[in-house]
């Protein structure tokens, strides 16, 4: 694997030009208080862009977590949202009026929770219960940064112009052309998703992490019982150097 001399933070995202070190892109949903492994895809990228241009999915991890409960057992905590149609995508959903009365009783049920650490109260309230999801999600991911020593831009996908019609791989390999990207890496989980060949016709060289080695448990646990130093040399370590964002690349 070649990925040239070595990646850099760009402050601005322009097109990479043959004197430019290759832009690093990940594309992910935002999720509530993801676990660890998650972050390794911020810890990898030069540019995250958080993928909030599609379906809402009512099953997945945007608005819930699993955190262990009285019993040591793992239990839903769910983000109050306003109820919305079922063709919404992530960028339009809202708080409930009520959410914040809504989440500080919904939190009772967590042990970690009731005298949580001064990195887990920052990161729960990243920003207020109110208004738009994702406004309140992507603050969450910036607190998770500075608290475990990450730095990739982060843009919404929302706000690339991204034609709607385009779909799957092709979606993101837009998305990836449209910030200047030469790599794209991706969770383990995509593996069966996307098409090597395709993304290599259009310029861009695919990489997937190795599956994650540590709990699953939601950062927002992890964060009010383990040291944030530590959380973050797990995710950075588990990040391959040769993707890790501001790293001297060696050819390969």
């Amino acid at each position: 694997m070649d990925l040239g001399p070595s990646l850099r933070q760009e402050t601005n995202v322009m097109p990479a030009t043959a004197h430019d070190r290759p832009i690093v892109v990940a594309v992910m949903q935002p999720y509530f208080a993801p676990y660890a492994g998650y972050y390794r895809l911020l810890a990898a990228a030069d540019v995250f862009v958080i993928f909030d241009c599609v379906q809402f999915p009512r099953r997945g991890w945007v608005h819930r977590n699993r955190l262990p409960d009285a019993k040591g057992e793992a239990a839903w905590l769910t983000l109050p949202l306003v109820a919305a149609p079922y063709e919404a995508n992530i960028a339009d959903l809202t708080f409930a009026p009520d959410a914040p009365a809504a989440m500080a009783e919904r939190l009772r049920a967590f042990p970690s929770m009731t005298a949580p650490s001064a990195p887990a109260l920052e990161f729960l309230h990243a920003a207020p219960f109110e208004g738009g999801l994702v406004d309140y999600l992507e603050a969450q991911i910036r607190v998770a940064c500075r608290l475990l020593g990450l730095a990739p831009r982060l843009l919404r996908s929302s706000t690339l112009g991204v034609a709607p019609e385009l779909r799957a791989q092709d979606r993101i390999l837009e998305i990836v052309r449209r910030v200047g990207g030469a790599h794209y890496v991706n969770a383990p989980g995509g593996v069966g998703l996307y098409d090597p060949a395709t993304f290599a016709e259009a310029g861009v060289t695919l990489h997937f992490l190795d599956p994650h080695d540590g709990p699953n448990w939601s950062l927002l646990h992890r964060l009010s019982v383990e040291p944030v130093e530590a959380l973050g040399e797990e995710i950075r370590g588990q990040t391959p150097p040769a993707l890790r964002s501001g790293s001297p690349i060696p050819s390969a």
